[in-house]
């Protein structure tokens, strides 16, 4: 099925080469002896990333398979620069993680709105031959070429960046709780899976505050392991600065639907069990008090938790209270601010993925200048033009 929430892409980037420098000799009317004036190249142009709040998916990149940055100008006679080549930056939603895709290596993480990196830096302009002259070589014929291009693959991983996470099996009432809460309209139905893409909602609280909500599509156990949707979505969990976990009143067992739930998330990544977390059990409309009573004698005692309906409104401004309270902490600012620790696996599970998606072949590029890395301009071979 054909989704409009893409999370990963695949895409080769290359910035631009560098312009030659001009072996030119300055001739005039009355200036017999004019010496050399050849200017230089222009800068070949870098390639950026740059985050954008207004992008909530890589969709847009899904069929860009290649972004190039412009060449630089060669320089000319009268010590003339070239141009410098087009700039490329490459508008990426806040919380995608690059990584080369050739090494696996951790490339940048985009989190806020109008943060540019540079990926790729524009190989530099050659001089022109009037930097060449000396006392005793008052003619040099010679000049720079320009520095080659830089070229990568690289996989571009959105992490949804949410201040509240929903976590729950299918059909424990988080969509219904996200459209009651929040501004979203997530497609709720009566069946396992309604929810197959994940969808963010902004949540309006007293005195112009707010915070935003995610809803992700429900985990069953063994997600962890490929099992149901698998590691599609969990890793959007991650950047949550709070993790909701919801469980219908109307389950057999709640604490160990809770420890299978909080199980999957460790496994996946064991720094999810140092994030907070706070327990919703939903359809209470279907609980009396006297029942809720005896359900909250078995709970998880370390888990601030609240019986909750979303259809008829039970405890939802109480659940709004708890959530605020609980992100007015330093957690949610630790959570933005946290480095990415990049996993093996993650890179062997987003091959897999792009590999499914028919996203993963092969891409040949053909270019008729070698790349390379040159760190410093002494390293140019100099071309006699006479020759």
């Amino acid at each position: 099925m054909e989704t409009n929430f893409i999370d990963y892409v695949k895409i080769v980037c290359r910035s631009g080469k560098g312009g030659r420098g001009s072996m030119h000799m300055h001739r005039a009317k009355y200036v017999p002896t004019g010496g050399p004036d050849g200017g230089d190249g222009g800068r070949g142009g870098n390639v950026y990333l740059r985050g954008n709040r207004n992008y909530w998916t890589l969709l847009h990149l899904r069929y860009e398979r290649h972004v190039f940055a412009g060449h630089g100008g060669n320089g000319g006679k009268s010590g003339s620069h070239g141009a410098d080549g087009h700039d490329r930056y490459i508008d990426v939603p806040c919380g995608t993680v690059v990584y080369d895709a050739e090494t696996g290596r951790f490339v940048a993480d985009v989190t806020d709105d109008g943060q540019v990196v540079l990926l790729l830096r524009g190989g530099r302009g050659g001089l022109g031959n009037k930097h060449f002259a000396t006392a005793t070589n008052q003619a040099p014929r010679y000049a720079q070429p320009g520095e080659p291009m830089q070229e990568m693959t690289v996989i571009m991983e959105l992490k949804m960046l949410a201040d509240v996470g929903l976590v729950g099996f299918p059909n424990a009432g988080k969509s219904t709780l996200v459209g009651a809460i929040s501004s979203a309209h997530p497609k709720i139905a009566g069946y396992p899976f309604t929810t197959l893409e994940p969808s963010v909602g902004v949540v309006s609280y007293h005195d112009n505050r707010s915070f935003v909500i995610a809803d992700i599509p429900g985990i069953i156990e063994g997600a962890s392991e490929g099992k149901g949707l698998g590691l599609r979505f969990l890793r959007h969990i991650e950047r949550n600065a709070l993790l909701l976990f919801m469980i219908p009143g109307d389950t057999d067992n709640i604490r160990h639907d809770y420890e299978v739930l909080l199980r999957e998330l460790t496994t996946y990544n064991p720094d999810m069990a140092s994030k907070q977390r706070l327990l919703a059990i939903t359809k209470a409309d279907l609980l009396d008090d006297e029942l809720m009573q005896m359900l909250e004698a078995d709970l998880p005692a370390d888990v601030p938790h609240v019986f909750i309906s979303a259809v008829t409104g039970f405890h939802t401004a109480e659940l709004k209270d708890m959530l605020w309270q609980a992100l007015s902490t330093e957690a949610r600012m630790e959570s933005h601010a946290s480095a990415i620790v990049h996993r093996d696996k993650d890179m062997d599970r987003l091959h897999n993925e792009l590999q499914a998606e028919g996203e993963d072949e092969d891409i040949v590029v053909v270019d008729d200048e070698d790349l390379g890395d040159i760190d410093d301009l002494d390293d140019f071979e100099l071309v006699d033009l006479d020759e």
